[in-house]
């Protein structure tokens, strides 16, 4: 809630600026590879998500966006109403010969908190959600499957709350939430409180996964 509204309030602020026809233009979503397979995760924020899932080796490109809901082309400021269905998430283009869809599974669910219903620490609503889509049954498994091993180990003290859904439709979010969290790193309060710590956390989980350059 506290990121929905600051943001919200700067976007607003942003589209009746000379800027704001420029801030509200959408990313273009890359159509994958030869060779590379494609994921879609939502966990909270976007803008902590997106960086960590960066971080993975096998991992080429990753962009933020809406998914999940029903409106079509949703704008930043239509998921803010929480009215169109949709949550927050980031759609991951990949190596299957670098990183397998079960890695990328793993750490979709260190990246976040999984256990919270519709929110992600002080952000609420069903835009925060926890959500994982799949696009064949084997990938559903693999989702079903992870959640069954870290309930068991108990890593968290509750238990997985994520959705589990057949991937639709995935639209990308406005170009300046992409790669947000280090073009802003040093300048917005709510990344250094929210997302850093959430970012290094998932490295010391992820450390034997991560590029080399963020194994430090």
């Amino acid at each position: 809630m506290i990121k929905k509204l600051m943001i919200c309030w700067v976007a607003a602020l942003l589209y009746v600026s000379c800027a704001g026809a420029q801030n509200q233009e959408f990313a273009a979503i890359p159509q994958p590879k030869p060779g590379e397979a494609v994921a879609t995760f939502g966990g909270g924020c976007f803008w902590s998500m997106h960086e960590a899932m960066f971080e993975l080796k096998g991992v080429d490109f990753v962009i933020s966006g809406y998914a999940g809901g029903t409106t079509k082309n949703p704008s930043y400021q239509d998921v803010c109403t929480r009215e169109t269905g949709h949550a927050e998430v980031v759609q991951i283009y990949y190596n299957p010969k670098v990183i397998s869809y079960e890695t990328l599974v793993h750490a979709f669910f260190f990246a976040h908190n999984p256990t919270e219903l519709n929110r992600q620490g002080p952000d609420e609503g069903t835009d925060y959600r926890s959500i994982a889509f799949y696009r064949t049954d084997q990938e559903k498994a693999i989702i079903l499957d992870e959640i069954k091993k870290i309930n068991a180990s108990k890593h968290y003290e509750a238990p997985i709350v994520t959705q589990v859904v057949p991937f639709k439709v995935f639209y990308a979010a406005e170009k300046y939430h992409q790669g947000y969290y280090r073009l802003h790193l040093n300048e917005n309060p709510y990344l250094n409180a929210v997302s850093v710590p959430k970012v290094e956390k998932f490295r010391k989980v992820m450390k034997a996964e991560l590029k080399p350059e963020f194994q430090k």
